[in-house]
């Protein structure tokens, strides 16, 4: 069967997205940047889950990562951070720096580094997980995902970040294509995740106020990228209901 990588697995869509694999019989490694929190996970999970210390802004941690894995087959890179913000003008250049540290630099180190377990596959997929509010065309204009964002340029530096996590998936699409390794990116909606602090105090009736939905309703749509069937799309950001968003 399958072998799987989820990152940032311990919580969130992560987490339901390694519950889906594991239903679908995978191998899947739950990785976390906490030992407890991964092996806690995998404890509550079951079937053939694995823990794995993954710490995607360390080298070191990441090359110890790499050595755990004999072979791999799909890599849903959802490890990420919201490290607050407003508009551009607002934002500090630390809080750029630590958006991108995590969500793109991180996304880049491991993909780099699973690479070539990756091409032992016969059926490579990568999904990486980004943000309708990275969409540069739902940016300029309304936005299906995230309607009631009014500050148009709000979350600048989560969301720049994921706007090159887009362009990370064009690119690695284009290079990676003659080895039938596919890579997509996922636009997962607003959900009742730890990425924003307010959402871990909200009750169910406020979060169902805001919009906000189940992870496990957007990792069905990562799974699905993760299992695409050879003939399926690459280079592509879909939203969580499968339809195309704009980059």
């Amino acid at each position: 069967m399958p072998i799987a990588l989820v990152t940032g697995a311990n919580s969130g869509i992560g987490k339901e997205v390694a519950r889906q694999l594991l239903a679908l019989g995978h191998t899947v490694y739950v990785a976390a940047r906490d030992e407890t929190k991964s092996r806690s996970t995998v404890d509550e999970l079951g079937g053939d889950s694995r823990p794995m210390v993954l710490d995607v802004t360390d080298a070191v941690s990441i090359a110890a990562a790499v050595g755990q894995v004999e072979r791999l087959d799909i890599l849903v890179n959802n490890a990420g951070i919201n490290p607050g913000g407003e508009t551009a003008s607002e934002t500090s250049v630390d809080l750029f720096r630590r958006a991108y540290e995590t969500n793109v630099f991180g996304l880049a180190a491991v993909t780099n580094a699973f690479l070539p377990r990756l091409r032992e596959s016969a059926h490579p997929r990568i999904v990486n997980v980004s943000s309708g509010t990275g969409s540069l065309g739902w940016s300029a204009g309304p936005n299906p995902q995230f309607d009631y964002l009014r500050i148009r340029g709000g979350g600048a530096a989560y969301r720049s970040s994921k706007t090159a996590v887009n362009a990370l998936t064009a690119l690695y699409s284009l290079e990676l294509a003659d080895g039938g390794i596919k890579v997509n990116a996922l636009a997962p909606g607003l959900r009742a995740t730890n990425l924003v602090a307010a959402m871990r105090d909200a009750t169910p009736e406020q979060l169902a106020a805001l919009g906000v939905g189940d992870p496990a309703e957007a990792a069905t749509e990562a799974v699905r990228l993760a299992t695409l069937a050879d003939d399926g799309p690459t280079g592509t950001f879909f939203s969580w209901d499968g339809s195309v968003a704009p980059w």
